[in-house]
């Protein structure tokens, strides 16, 4: 789910920076046709391959992709279907400022990558350029807005690779997983090797543990939300695909009732932080937003009736859309409801 700041620039339509097409122009130049640039043993003689993605754009090249530059946690999902030397960049959290590899980045080698981008905004069209890529893979959260690449400069980054975009909000969070195990296995990922088998038999489990934890503990009232130091978002179950999935199995989830541009969450002020009763919260673990020692600086958070009993789970607000990225959040989100108490 975007963030206050990623809400609104997801709408956001750059400019064209003044000498871009002389840019370009340089860039493609540079790019040449040096073979050697392909990673060892990579499969160029399979033919066309084609993908068609949540644009409904069809990507037809003439050989299958060998050099995938993603979104980090697009790259660690596809490592996670069983891609591996295809993925030569990435761009979005991967690093963290103690240098250790962030959540988002999964399984990755992030040493074995180059790191186009850190954080919003970060997208190095040199980098980008010298990889030779022959695919751009990344999440859409809004028609046509392509996640962490940068409005401004995305018409010098897509002329220089074809791109697929999938949907990931406003569908359940298992239309994207399997989006993703479409692409990786036209990319040439095994599906039915034991580690994508025994992660999807992971993720059935933990959704019927998520299932069974509602039976088992009825009325639980659960709110996701993220704390910046001005205001406290609720988010909406009906865009975010994670809460959506989470309510078709049963939990209650608090939706709601003002919402901003693009209808992703409601921002309240702190002073109205308790207007929705909770018995469990879900909290935003994401390092762009407020952590619960952050948070205990402000009343209003302390005061929350699900706070007091303790009663706050991290949060992956951009979850991994993998079985084995996302397994892990049923199997949390389970025991929490297990474990909560009505307080709201």
């Amino acid at each position: 789910m975007p963030d206050a700041l990623s809400a609104r620039r997801l709408s956001r339509r750059g400019l064209l920076a003044a000498g871009g097409a002389a840019t370009l122009a340089a860039l493609l130049a540079g790019c040449g046709k040096d073979d050697s640039a392909k990673p060892a043993g990579s499969d160029n003689t399979a033919g066309p391959w084609s993908f068609t993605d949540d644009r409904a754009k069809k990507v037809e090249v003439a050989a299958r992709p060998a050099r995938v530059v993603a979104f980090t946690g697009v790259a660690a999902a596809l490592v996670d279907f069983g891609l591996d030397k295809q993925v030569v960049g990435v761009f979005g959290e991967t690093k963290r400022a103690d240098g250790t590899k962030d959540p988002q980045a999964g399984d990755l080698n992030v040493e074995a990558v180059e790191i186009l981008g850190n954080t919003w905004g970060e997208f190095s069209l040199e980098k980008y350029a010298a990889l030779r890529p022959e695919l751009l893979v990344t999440h859409m959260y809004d028609p046509d807005a392509l996640w962490y690449v940068p409005d401004e400069s995305k018409d010098k980054i897509l002329p220089l690779a074809p791109s697929v975009a999938i949907t990931t909000a406003r569908v359940p969070m298992t239309k994207p997983i399997e989006r993703y195990a479409a692409l990786a296995e036209s990319l040439g990922a095994d599906l039915s090797a034991k580690k994508v088998t025994d992660a999807k038999a992971r993720f059935d489990a933990a959704a019927d543990a998520v299932r069974q934890a509602v039976k088992a503990n009825p009325g639980i009232r659960v709110m996701a939300c993220s704390g910046s130091p001005d205001l406290f978002y609720v988010s909406n179950p009906k865009v975010s695909t994670d809460l959506m999935y989470f309510a078709e199995l049963g939990v209650d989830i608090v939706v709601p009732t003002k919402l901003e541009a693009g209808d992703y969450f409601e921002a309240l002020s702190w002073e109205n932080a308790g207007k929705f009763p909770a018995d469990l919260i879900l909290l935003d673990n994401r390092s762009t937003a407020l952590q619960p020692k952050d948070l205990a600086a402000k009343p209003t958070w302390t005061q929350l009736p699900a706070v007091r009993a303790n009663q706050v789970t991290p949060w992956d607000a951009v979850p991994r859309f993998s079985y084995a990225g996302s397994a892990p959040l049923l199997e949390n989100l389970a025991t929490a409801i297990r474990n909560a108490k009505k307080v709201g």
